[in-house]
């Protein structure tokens, strides 16, 4: 086998991806594969070195940590031809657990050196997004999740929504999907590429990364208790019937509209008015 370039998040996972490095890479080597590590110490390095290991011809990126990671590694890789493995060990992988990857990392690095498969991906700009790309309040409670050391886990997104909830405020937007514009006042909205986002809040529960589309699920003029209400139906999509929700499905998505800061895998993307389109094939994942 080719040389395998492996990149690791040390801090994924509350740690888990620095414990899991010597197993996986064993399980790796068992393989056959040729190990490369490229982590960095910090984001910017890895990300410096993804790019310039598919700029010398990489042919094979494994990533052990969680969506972050996958986000990092998919702009280096994003309409090549390198094949991207993943090992989720993340706080929330729901990129991972969206394609039903295995969450035991052992298994999950011998699947990484699988044949790949040709996935969509979002494009936003020069940006890419493999999950879930969201504006409103969930990114609100995203960028201040981010910004707490305490508590770790899914925990401290479930404390971030709390504090995040007494400033809850609605944007007006339009949406434009293929060229038909829709009005909406939202509380968040999101657009799917694959199913879940938020350590598994089904809030796309019909995306599908193999159909050239983004499900767009918007949440309108919700107050602050529905919004709670909102979320615990979320997480088994019970949520697409309630009626402050609007589903649309598109290959393009234009957002335009005052205050909105797009998130997309956990990260910041861009800020509106912004174009999102669905780009088949663009990512070559390893399962």
């Amino acid at each position: 086998m080719s040389a395998v370039h492996l990149l690791v998040s040390p801090n994924a996972g509350r740690g888990k991806a620095a414990s899991s490095v010597t197993k996986v890479a064993n399980a790796l080597r068992a393989e056959g594969a040729d190990l490369v590590d490229i982590t960095g110490v910090d984001a910017a390095a890895s990300s410096a070195a993804a790019h310039r290991a598919v700029a010398e011809g990489a042919t094979r990126l494994v990533v052990v940590g969680g969506d972050g990671l996958v986000h990092l590694a998919l702009q280096a890789v994003a309409q090549t031809d390198v094949a991207l493995g993943v090992v989720p060990v993340g706080t929330g992988n729901d990129f991972a657990a969206a394609l039903g990857l295995p969450d035991d990392p052992e298994v999950a690095a011998r699947l990484a050196l699988g044949d790949p498969t040709p996935l969509d991906a979002i494009r936003v700009g020069d940006r890419w997004v493999a999950s879930v790309a969201m504006a409103g309040f969930s990114a609100d409670v995203n960028e201040r999740a981010n910004r707490m050391r305490f508590p770790r886990g899914t925990s401290r997104y479930t404390l971030a929504t709390f504090r995040e909830l007494p400033g809850l405020h609605h944007r007006r937007l339009t949406l434009t999907v293929d060229g038909r514009p829709h009005q909406f006042e939202v509380a968040l909205v999101a657009v799917g590429n694959t199913s879940s986002f938020g350590g598994g809040m089904q809030i796309s529960p019909d995306a599908d990364p193999g159909d050239g589309l983004l499900d767009v699920t918007v949440v309108a003029d919700i107050g602050r208790i529905d919004l709670l209400r909102f979320f615990r139906l979320v997480f088994d999509g019970r949520h697409l019937d309630h009626p402050k929700v609007h589903t649309l499905r598109g290959t393009e998505i234009r957002i335009e509209g005052d205050e909105l800061e797009l998130w997309g895998d956990g990260e910041p993307v861009a800020s509106a008015p912004l174009t999102l389109t669905a780009v088949p094939g663009a990512l070559a994942l390893a399962r």
